[in-house]
């Protein structure tokens, strides 16, 4: 039996696959009762996985109703390798298609800024640039300047609902304001050094981001920014990005 063959039969066995035909020799090592705790043990391996990479979520919905649907999650999208800490990368979208979550319509975006912290913490290093570079940059030049996002930068906005308010507020145990306008917002979350931080994000932050990662220079981003939204004070915003370290330069001097 080739090799992928076996471990496919084998992951379908302890994740309880019934789609997938048993082999003799399977269906004699499922009957043993130590397969059971195993079975057990892997798949309570995948819920801690994600109620660690999404605690925010899981304090919303509480952990009974996290790890049922957890359990649900797992045996559709069981992890693709042994590195738990990045488990979950499709929880967000499977959240939003199932019906139990339908009462929490903000559930996806909030487990999207989890999601968003996970992979901020896992980015790689790079250096950043900061108000003195941009400062010393040629005027002439600023306008073809081209700024990257930083590897572990992340942002995110949400149109219908406060999802980054209601992640932020749970994130640090504050209780939610009674008066919270109920409209959309966005997020930053960044890791220039060693630890995620974040802050809120505009809608017109979120687009000169989109339009960075794309590749744009700096005169195109802020114009995407500003017709995002035309009361942008596009130098306040920039500073408040660079002083965020959510951005790098396109070329490796930091002069």
């Amino acid at each position: 039996m080739p090799l992928s063959d076996f471990q496919e039969c084998f992951s379908a066995a302890l994740l309880g696959d019934g789609q997938v035909p048993r082999a003799p020799w399977l269906v004699a090592l499922e009957s043993q009762p130590g397969f059971a705790v195993y079975r057990n043990t892997v798949l309570k391996g995948c819920l801690d996985a994600l109620q660690a990479n999404y605690p925010t979520v899981c304090q919303l919905v509480g952990a009974d109703w996290f790890r049922a649907a957890a359990a649900v999650y797992a045996h559709t999208q069981p992890p693709p390798d042994g590195r738990l800490m990045d488990y979950g990368a499709g929880w967000c979208d499977f959240l939003a298609g199932f019906a139990p979550a339908a009462e929490l319509p903000y559930l996806p975006a909030i487990a999207h800024l989890d999601r968003c912290w996970t992979e901020c913490h896992l980015a790689a290093d790079a250096a950043t640039v900061d108000r003195a570079w941009l400062a010393r940059q040629d005027p002439a030049a600023l306008a073809g300047l081209r700024l990257k996002p930083h590897p572990a930068a992340r942002w995110s906005w949400c149109d219908e609902h406060p999802a980054y308010t209601l992640w932020l507020c749970h994130r640090e145990g504050w209780d939610v304001p009674e008066s919270l306008a109920w409209r959309g917002d966005g997020g930053l979350l960044t890791r220039p050094h060693a630890e995620v931080t974040w802050r809120p994000l505009a809608h017109a932050g979120v687009a000169f981001m989109d339009a960075c990662a794309q590749g744009h220079p700096l005169e195109a981003a802020a114009t995407r920014a500003l017709d995002t939204d035309p009361a942008t004070d596009f130098s306040a915003l920039i500073g408040s990005l660079l002083d965020a370290g959510a951005l790098i330069s396109n070329h490796r001097h930091t002069d």
